[in-house]
């Protein structure tokens, strides 16, 4: 995932901490968000002697997800169409340039030159198409980031964390060299991230095969989404990882 999602995660741990203070009567010694308003995420009260540490990836959390699932199989359904227009145009391209390896020195100019103008024309419209869906996925990201985040915390309340890394991104990416997966946290936060949601799994694909858009990645990062292993040791909702 790219980094602003850890950056949001940040954010909002901030929104909630200014929140709580705001509660208790605290005075913070540097200017804080203002209190938040009725749509912002709901303030949880921190722990100031957890001493906890855990490990999460964002990434994976948001997107394993029944939401993250569910609205990542729309928008590469959306997107169907405009991959199959791809396909169709780099299809002629590849006829035309098998063409060029047969055709006769009279005609090779002119199938070069229909050659670099659908290139280019496949180019530019590949590249839109990967914005496009780049941007929709990261809409789709901080959108559950946001609801999520305020669970993150409440977890980490519960199990005396005083520190949760972000593993989305590998070293040397990321600031994380190695976290081993007792310390994950990501399925039983996925897990209750479910429970709170309500949504249903989707059903599963059919075939396997994941329909988008040629060259985007099936959501933000460059490697694929993994659900969370239920054969990993998260720490349990009760015993806080290692300390």
């Amino acid at each position: 995932m790219k980094s602003k999602y850890a950056f949001s995660l940040i954010a909002v741990a901030l929104l909630i901490a200014s929140a709580s203070l705001a509660q208790t009567g605290s005075k913070p010694s540097s200017p804080l968000p203002s209190a938040p308003g009725a749509n912002d995420p709901p303030a949880v009260a921190t722990n100031p002697n957890a001493k906890g540490i855990a490990s999460i990836n964002v990434e994976q959390a948001i997107f394993a997800s029944n939401e993250g699932q569910r609205d990542m199989d729309t928008l590469s359904k959306k997107f169907e169409p405009k991959s199959n227009e791809l396909k169709s145009q780099n299809d002629e391209l590849e006829a035309l340039k098998k063409k060029l390896s047969t055709a006769t020195e009279d005609t090779k100019p002119e199938l070069q030159r229909q050659i670099e103008v659908k290139q280019k024309a496949l180019d530019r419209s590949a590249q839109d198409a990967r914005e496009d869906f780049q941007t929709q996925q990261n809409e789709i990201g901080q959108r559950i980031l946001q609801k999520m985040a305020p669970l993150i915390m409440k977890y980490a309340n519960e199990n005396g964390l005083g520190m949760i890394l972000d593993t989305s991104q590998p070293w040397p990416q990321g600031l994380v060299l190695w976290a081993g997966p007792a310390m994950d946290i990501t399925k039983p936060v996925v897990d209750a991230y479910n429970a709170q949601s309500g949504i249903a799994p989707p059903p599963p694909r059919s075939g396997g095969a994941k329909p988008g858009v040629p060259g985007a990645s099936s959501r933000p990062g460059a490697s694929s989404v993994k659900p969370a292993s239920s054969t990993s040791k998260p720490a349990s909702t009760t015993t806080p990882p290692t300390k």
